[in-house]
């Protein structure tokens, strides 16, 4: 896929679940052709069953519903879940599936979030179908209408019908997907354009923020759950901040689904803070949320900018040159600094010697398993 900026879209941001689930949930009760769903995450429990629940009820009156789960990231959902999800007429498939092949073949993880409706609507964000997303977790998502949405259904075409994407076994069902229809062109519509990696192999998110880094002249601000950066985005972060642009870094606390990440990540903050670039802990829960402000350009999706990310999996994310998505996402940013802790440069250069041990270990750990290919 090119990636091309187009023309003529609206986005609309919903944080918090409380927002977009019921979005996402209302968009397909509404859905007249097609419903495609392409998830990381999905686990039985309440928040999978209200999912099946919507797509099942969907594909009974009549709507073509395809779903296309990580083989990895789905295996906490049940057989009787995947039956029901089949015997509703849910189309079911899964990309890379655990098996004894190479470890890279393993690594490599479809981590893109996608939901396409009538191919007129998409979403996109960092959510999942797993329960942490109904309360324990911070997580947000974006709304998308226009040009674009055509660029979304055709990342999930493709992968639908790649030679890594399989049924489970014993379904001989032929995996069809309906006819594509064309989304509309909005009037006073906005610039946008929908932005693929596939790991090591083709990192088009990765050249595009370090692009935004390089040119950013007032404000850089980051949200990711998994700070482990590559040298080159440090590098970028730090120069930014040198030349007075407001380089902010919102992260997780010590509410975290992996702590050891969090250890590795802050290894990297003394040179952070030297630099200038403020770093904000958030308090509330675990945040989750993938998203970037640069002056008035937007990016948000399943990418969380860390180099196992960029190295291994597939992601997605929505580019936005739209002011006023960039006014949203700067109050939601806001929001969060309130809710966060902010590191102090004096206090962690003072920091236990505990601390820093324990962000050393997790630093070789997280380089030895970067050298696995």
């Amino acid at each position: 896929m090119r990636n091309e900026w187009r023309e003529g879209n609206r986005f609309t941001l919903l944080p918090e679940a409380a927002r977009f689930l019921p979005a996402m949930f209302e968009a397909v009760h509404t859905a007249r052709h097609y419903v495609l769903v392409e998830l990381y995450l999905m686990e039985s429990g309440e928040l999978a069953d209200q999912v099946s629940d919507a797509l099942i009820k969907a594909a009974k009156r009549g709507v073509c519903v395809c779903l296309m789960l990580d083989g990895y990231g789905s295996m906490g959902l049940s057989n009787s879940d995947r039956q029901r999800l089949k015997q509703g007429g849910v189309q079911l498939r899964f990309f890379n599936p655990i098996g004894f092949h190479s470890l890279a073949r393993n690594l490599s993880r479809d981590h893109r979030k996608i939901v396409v409706i009538d191919g007129e609507l998409a979403f996109t964000g960092g959510f999942g179908a797993v329960d942490e997303f109904l309360n324990a977790w911070y997580e947000i998502a974006l709304r998308i209408e226009g040009p674009v949405v055509a660029d979304w259904e055709l990342l999930f075409r493709r992968l639908w019908h790649s030679r890594l994407t399989r049924a489970e076994k014993g379904d001989s069902r032929p995996a069809t997907l309906p006819e594509r229809r064309k989304p509309q062109v909005l009037p006073n519509g906005v610039p946008g354009r929908a932005m693929s990696a596939r790991g090591y192999r083709y990192q088009a998110i990765r050249h595009s923020l370090h692009h935004r880094v390089s040119q950013v002249n007032e404000r850089l601000w980051l949200c990711t759950p998994y700070f482990v950066p590559t040298f080159a985005l440090r590098r970028r972060l730090v120069r930014a901040a040198r030349r007075g642009v407001d380089v902010r870094l919102l992260l997780p606390g010590a509410k975290h689904d992996h702590p050891g990440v969090r250890f590795a990540g802050q290894r990297f903050y003394h040179a952070m803070l030297k630099a200038g670039v403020r770093i904000f802990e958030f308090q509330p829960t675990f945040i989750h949320a993938k998203f970037v402000l640069a002056d008035e350009w937007v990016s948000i999706g399943s990418c969380n900018f860390d180099h196992w990310n960029l190295h291994w999996n597939l992601e997605a994310n929505q580019e936005a040159k739209d002011p006023k998505l960039a006014a949203d996402v700067r109050e939601l940013f806001e929001r969060n600094f309130a809710a966060s802790q902010e590191v102090d440069a004096e206090a962690w250069a003072a920091r236990p010697w505990g601390q820093r041990v324990r962000e050393w270990l997790y630093g070789v750990l997280d380089a030895l398993i970067m050298r696995l290919k």
